[in-house]
């Protein structure tokens, strides 16, 4: 999904008041984890995930498989922290301006 520049700010907004709620560690993705970050993007449709640290390309890398395997957007990415979003299929929460 390609978001245009006034949703990327809506949802950064938004963003900023939520806590990581999926951890990858050390091990990197793993199916346990890709399963638990879908169940997440279902029913938060936006959250932030951190990703373990060191170089930059694979972090970048990381993020780029992991939303691509989940089939979510990536809004944003500071640091150690990405902030991914998904309409969910069954009930909408979060309305994107036009």
């Amino acid at each position: 999904m390609k978001l245009n520049n006034n949703q990327s700010k809506f949802l950064r907004k938004k963003g900023q008041q939520i806590k990581p709620v999926v951890w990858i560690g050390q091990a990197g993705l793993s199916a346990a984890v890709l399963r638990e970050l879908d169940l997440a993007l279902e029913h938060h449709e936006l959250l932030k995930v951190k990703v373990p640290g060191g170089d930059r390309e694979s972090r970048d890398q990381l993020i780029a498989d992991m939303s691509k395997q989940c089939g979510a957007t990536l809004v944003h990415r500071i640091g150690n922290v990405a902030l991914l979003y998904r309409p969910s299929e069954k009930l909408p929460r979060i309305l994107l301006p036009s």
